[in-house]
């Protein structure tokens, strides 16, 4: 059986534990909240009746494909095209491609900076392993304008934090439905968990500051995991309602 990632790829042990999966979410939670494309999830108003759910999905979505046979990985990306496909033909008009690639290039930057906050350092290959996975994805979505190499990702990353993001209202109210949907309590640990995963660009653009007092706490956490607490603080910090899907997000590699 040939599987859309093979078995011996960092992208499957990267994707393969709920904390790193958490830490991705959390970036991508950020960073999605700048994009100057983030209206077309208010047009459909799941976005803000439901802020967690809706990314947590896209985030499922990814980690389906990572851990699919091929047949099947190429059925999910069909599948997310023609969602996308079916608003665009609701609000009349087309998402750019442009912010196709951001959320593209999100999951590639959040990937490698999310395992290396928990796990270890990437070495180049297999930087460029997450980077051709997620490339194959956009191709499977017929995307245009991707790059070719990870050094012309790494360029074309920069332009795009450069050009796309902007503070809004929009990026104003998802915040609050952030705060909202998960407490107060939760919240400010999004927010800090969030600062030691996205790039200085968005950061800036929120205007978070330089002390991050969840940091010290990593390699308390790690400890955890070695004497299996890892569950009990998870369970302490996530919402209820998630806890079965976010349990599901460990996989035995």
């Amino acid at each position: 059986m040939e599987y859309f990632v093979r078995k011996e790829s960092v992208v499957r042990k990267i994707w393969g534990k709920s904390d790193t999966v958490l830490f991705i979410f959390a970036g991508a939670a950020a960073e999605f909240a700048l994009n100057k494309a983030v209206d077309w999830l208010y047009f459909t108003g799941r976005l803000p009746a439901d802020p967690i759910g809706r990314l947590f999905s896209t985030v499922t979505y990814a980690r389906r494909i990572v851990f699919s046979e091929k047949a099947e990985a190429q059925r999910d990306i069909e599948k997310i095209t023609s969602i996308h496909k079916g608003v665009e033909h609701s609000r009349g008009s087309s998402i750019p491609d442009w912010a196709y690639r951001d959320v593209l290039f999100m999951l590639i930057h959040y990937s490698m900076a999310s395992y290396e906050l928990l796990e270890r350092k990437l070495t180049d290959d297999e930087k460029g392993e997450v980077f051709d996975v997620f490339l194959r994805v956009g191709s499977g979505m017929g995307l245009t304008g991707l790059p070719g190499t990870y050094d012309e990702w790494l360029i074309m990353r920069k332009s795009h934090l450069d050009s796309d993001l902007e503070k809004s209202k929009f990026t104003v109210d998802l915040f609050r439905q952030y705060e909202k949907h998960l407490g107060t309590f939760r919240y400010k640990i999004l927010v800090e968990a969030q600062k030691m995963v996205v790039p200085a660009k968005v950061a800036q653009l929120l205007g978070f500051g330089s002390v991050n007092w969840l940091s010290p706490a990593v390699p308390l956490y790690k400890f955890t995991r070695v004497l299996q607490l890892d569950k009990l603080v998870k369970t302490f910090l996530l919402p209820r309602s998630y806890k079965k899907q976010i349990r599901d997000l460990d996989v035995v590699t």
